[in-house]
C-alpha cells in the first residue's frame, strides 16, 4: 500500500468519525441491530490465519495510459478470521503480511463484538487490514449476507460494467490486433452478460505519439459504440490528457454518448472547471468520475463542493468497507454517487456489490472477469447487466482449498 494512501485513509477515517457512527443504522427495525450485536458477543476470536489465492483473467489485459501491460490475473493475500463457536469469515488482506501480523495479538481472544459493531464496522482504525474479513465472519456468524446488515433484506442491485478494455488493439507488440481486437473483447465481455464497457484511453500519453494516439482514442470509441448500441460507454484517461487534449477527444467522437468520464487528467478545480464549462457549453452531459488514483480528500471534497464531480472512485479496499459505510452519507448530501475503484481483483467488485446493495447510491460497479481454481465465485449472477449477490452469509464466497 502506498504510504500516501494510507496517510489518506488515516485522514479519511478521522474525519468520518465527526459524522454520525450510526448513519444508515435506522433503516433496521427497533432494537434489531441490537440483538445482531449481542449475538457478536457469543464469539470469540480463535485465530486469524493468511494464505494466497489465484485469480485468473479470461485473457490477456494489455497497457493504459500509464502503466505496461497487466496480465493475467493477480496472486492475492487473504486473511481468514475464526471464532471459538466455528464461525470463519476471509477477504483480500488489505495490507503487507508483516503489517497484518503485529496486530493478530490484538484480534485473538477478544470478542467479534469489540472489534466488530453492525452498524459502523470495525471498532478501530488500526483493524483495517481485516476490515473487510471482519465483515464476512460477522456475516457468517449472523447467517446474513453483508448487505443485510447494512440494512437491507433484498439488494439493490446496479449496472455492472466491464473494468477490462485495455489497448487490446497495440498486443501483441509484434503483431498489434488493431481495433478488431476491442471489438473481439467488448464482443466476449458482452456475451457473458454486460451491457456497459470502459474503454482506456489517453494512447497518445505514452505509446503512440500524441496526435495517432488521440485518432485511435475516437475511432476506437465510435467502433464500439457502433457495435453496441444497446451498450453504456464509459472512458478512462488515466491521467493521460491536458485539458485541451481531452476536448479535442471529446470533440472528436461528436455525439456518441458517453455514461461517464474518468480522470482525463490530474483533478485540480482549475481544469475541472473549464472542462465543466466546456460541457456544458457543448451540451455534453457525461457524469464525471474521479478520485481512484493518489487521491487527496480535500481536493475531493472541494470537486463534490462545487459540483465538479458527479461519481466518487476511491478504492473499496484502499478506503475500507468502513470508511466507505461512513463516507456513503456525505455523497448524498453532496449529490454524489459513489462507485469504488475494483480493478485487479473480482472480490473487490464482489465486496462493492454488498455496499451498493446495502446502502444503494451506486451509480455502476466495475467488473473484473475472472475464474478461480481457489475461490467459489459462482453464487455471483449478472442479470440486465447488474451485479446480483447472493444471499449466503456474509460475502458468500466459499475457499476451495
Amino acid at each position: 500500500m502506498k504510504r500516501r494512501e494510507f496517510i489518506y485513509t488515516l485522514n479519511a477515517g478521522a474525519a468520518l468519525g465527526l459524522m454520525s457512527k450510526t448513519a444508515f443504522a435506522g433503516w433496521f427495525p427497533d432494537g434489531r441491530t441490537a440483538r445482531m450485536q449481542n449475538e457478536l458477543a457469543y464469539h470469540t476470536i480463535r485465530s486469524v490465519t493468511f494464505e494466497d489465492v489465484r485469480l485468473q483473467y479470461p485473457r490477456f489485459v494489455g497497457k493504459n495510459a500509464r502503466l505496461d501491460v497487466h496480465g493475467f490475473g493477480p496472486r492475492l493475500t487473504i486473511c481468514k478470521i475464526a471464532t471459538d463457536k466455528g464461525a470463519s469469515g476471509w477477504a483480500s488482506l488489505r495490507s503487507s503480511r508483516g503489517e497484518a501480523q503485529r496486530i493478530v495479538p490484538e484480534l485473538v481472544g477478544k470478542k467479534l463484538s469489540d472489534v466488530f459493531q453492525v452498524s459502523v464496522g470495525i471498532t478501530d482504525e488500526r483493524y483495517l487490514p481485516f476490515d473487510i474479513a471482519l465483515h464476512d465472519l460477522a456475516g457468517v456468524a449472523l447467517n446474513k449476507p453483508v448487505y443485510a446488515l447494512l440494512g437491507r433484506e433484498e439488494p439493490f442491485t446496479t449496472k455492472y460494467y466491464s473494468g477490462m478494455i485495455y489497448f487490446d488493439d497495440l498486443e501483441p507488440a509484434h503483431a498489434p490486433g488493431g481495433i478488431d481486437k476491442v471489438l473481439a473483447n467488448c464482443r466476449y465481455d458482452y456475451e457473458y452478460g454486460y451491457r456497459q464497457f470502459k474503454l482506456k484511453i489517453g494512447r497518445g500519453n505514452r505509446w503512440m505519439s500524441q496526435q495517432d494516439g488521440l485518432a485511435r482514442d475516437i475511432e476506437v470509441t465510435k467502433a464500439v459504440a457502433a457495435a453496441f448500441p444497446d451498450c453504456d460507454i464509459l472512458v478512462d484517461g488515466n491521467n493521460g490528457f491536458t485539458v485541451n487534449e481531452f476536448t479535442a477527444y471529446l470533440k472528436g467522437i461528436g455525439d456518441t454518448p458517453l455514461f461517464w468520464i474518468e480522470e482525463p487528467f490530474h483533478e485540480t478545480v482549475e481544469d475541472y472547471r473549464k472542462l465543466r464549462d466546456w460541457m456544458q457549453h457543448a451540451g455534453v452531459s457525461s457524469l464525471l468520475a474521479d478520485g481512484e488514483a493518489d487521491p487527496d480528500p480535500a481536493l475531493l471534497d472541494e470537486l463534490m463542493e462545487q459540483k465538479l464531480m458527479d461519481v466518487h472512485l476511491t478504492d473499496i479496499e484502499g478506503l475500507g468497507f468502513t470508511n466507505w459505510r461512513k463516507l456513503m452519507p456525505k455523497l448524498v448530501q453532496y449529490n454524489v454517487q459513489a462507485s469504488p475503484h475494483a480493478w485487479g481483483s473480482l472480490l473487490k467488485s464482489y465486496y462493492t456489490a454488498h455496499l451498493a446493495g446495502g446502502l444503494g447510491n451506486t451509480v455502476t460497479i466495475e467488473g473484473v472477469t475472472s475464474t478461480s481454481d481457489d475461490v467459489d465465485l459462482s453464487g455471483y449472477t449478472i442479470k440486465d447487466g447488474r451485479l446480483v449477490p447472493p444471499n449466503a452469509p456474509g460475502f458468500g464466497m466459499a475457499l476451495l482449498r
